[in-house]
């Protein structure tokens, strides 16, 4: 192919591109009154879809920038609004599991279709991440594939904050814990929790003897109860109560949801930097081991004032070794 039939293709191809980047009247149709494609352009050719003005819209094709949606149409008379993109943040319970369709238990998409009429997009929603069967908290979801693998993308290490409550108190977290699987959990913050603090939506048994927030900027499987199990304590309850800049309303009650836009939640999202997560990481092992020393017991901080003590007589070079080697405390961890 000849040079000027290569760049002729090229701009063949960038309109073709910018022409699906548009979206049509039908398509739209389509997607928000969950109809095929044929149907939503035999809506529009008879007549039957109609603009605000009152004008009837008989192009399947009529371009609708993104700039003038949301937009409402009307069809057969009846207001319908017509939207590119949509997103929730929804109180996901325990007792559902994080999928669109499950053989053996509720999903919590099966809450959101309940309410189908209020939930724009709903054939296109996708959860962004996981929360197991028994953990609680927040879960946002969103119609867009792109925006989905960014703030989850590892790259960027959103912050996820959970409350948990434990089965006993947790051991200090060492700078360098590794899970049984070799992996490496990326904890930013560990901390003792209030009972008045945790989140409404916290679960917290009987047998619970302590409550902690953790926060984690990696998403591994499970990892909230994983990294607590290394720290020899046992989760018993568990709930996420933010991602990223998103917060869980506590008066929003379990199952139900809210419209929110990702987009301006993380505008300013940029990939996170290894001297940046490295330092967060340091940050937040050193106030996880002042909290865990001050929730120590009387016997457990007078050995260590004689531990200090006695790493003062020692030599610099000694003692600066035997500062490096104090593991810090727990840090926080991502549950899925």
């Amino acid at each position: 192919m000849s040079s000027f039939g290569h760049v002729e293709a090229l701009a063949r191809r960038r309109a073709l591109l910018c022409s699906r980047a548009v979206p049509r009247l039908d398509r739209l149709l389509a997607r928000t009154l969950g109809l095929s494609r044929k149907q939503s352009t035999r809506l529009c050719r008879a007549g039957r879809v109609v603009a605000e003005d009152g004008a009837a819209l008989r192009d399947p094709a009529h371009p609708l920038p993104p700039s003038r949606l949301p937009i409402t149409v009307r069809v057969d008379a009846r207001p319908v609004t017509l939207r590119a993109r949509y997103h929730l943040l929804q109180h996901k319970p325990r007792g559902v599991v994080t999928a669109l369709r499950d053989r053996r238990h509720r999903t919590a998409f099966d809450l959101l279709a309940q309410a189908r009429e209020e939930v724009p997009l709903l054939r296109d929603l996708r959860a962004v991440g996981r929360l197991d069967l028994d953990t609680s908290g927040l879960l946002l979801w969103t119609t867009e594939g792109p925006l989905l693998h960014r703030i989850t993308h590892p790259r960027y290490a959103v912050p996820r904050v959970y409350h948990v409550a434990l089965a006993r108190p947790w051991s200090p977290l060492p700078p360098d814990l590794t899970l049984e699987d070799g992996s490496r959990p990326r904890v930013q913050a560990l901390a003792p929790l209030e009972r008045a603090a945790a989140h409404p939506a916290l679960h917290v048994p009987d047998e619970a003897a302590a409550l902690a927030t953790i926060t984690l900027t990696s998403g591994m499987f499970h990892e909230v109860r994983r990294v607590f199990a290394a720290l020899d304590s046992h989760v018993l309850g568990l709930c996420r109560v933010a991602y990223g800049s998103v917060t869980l309303p506590r008066e929003l009650a379990p199952g139900e949801h809210r419209e929110l836009d990702l987009h301006a939640e993380f505008a300013n999202l940029h990939p996170a930097s290894d001297e940046s997560s490295s330092s967060s990481a340091s940050k937040s092992s050193s106030s996880s081991s002042s909290s865990s020393s001050s929730s120590s017991s009387s016997s457990s901080s007078s050995s260590s004032s004689s531990s200090s003590s006695s790493s003062s007589s020692s030599s610099s070079s000694s003692s600066s070794s035997s500062s490096s080697a104090t593991p810090p405390p727990a840090q926080d961890v991502t549950p899925a």
